[in-house]
């Protein structure tokens, strides 16, 4: 795959990501009055990582296999099947109804997340306009 294309790809999974962070965070928003209610988050960026890392990664040592159906030291991640996994957060609280929804941090998780799918958008659209620079030439 081209280094254009997997840009593009994970410009692409990156604002994909970031509309579905939008409508957790308005659901927590949503939900901050209800008694018992858990805030949600998305994880997506700690595995695309590692992913990532393990394309360039290739250990010193592998501990040979027997038989196929043996399960392999090491395997190497395809970035493309990664991801994002909506999680529930018990381990914070927020007021004594056991509700964990902060609506100013909710507020803040949502201007920050505007702005990354800003600067996605702003990538994207630049490496469009360098292909596009390269054919007018």
């Amino acid at each position: 795959m081209s280094s254009f294309a997997k840009t593009l790809d994970l410009l692409s999974r990156a604002m994909d990501v970031s509309m579905l962070r939008d409508s957790v965070y308005a659901d927590n928003l949503v939900n901050k009055d209800v008694s018992g209610f858990k805030r949600s988050e998305v994880n997506f960026e700690a595995s695309l990582e590692k992913a990532l890392n393990s394309q360039d990664y290739k250990p010193s040592f592998e501990m040979a296999r027997a038989d196929s159906r043996h399960i392999s030291s090491w395997t190497q991640l395809d970035y493309r099947n990664v991801k994002p996994r909506r999680v529930l957060d018990y381990l914070s609280a927020y007021d004594n109804t056991g509700n964990n929804v902060d609506p100013e941090e909710e507020f803040n998780r949502i201007l920050k997340n505007q702005l990354q799918y800003t600067l996605y958008a702003q990538a994207a659209a630049f490496e469009y306009s360098q292909i596009n620079l390269v054919l007018r030439a």
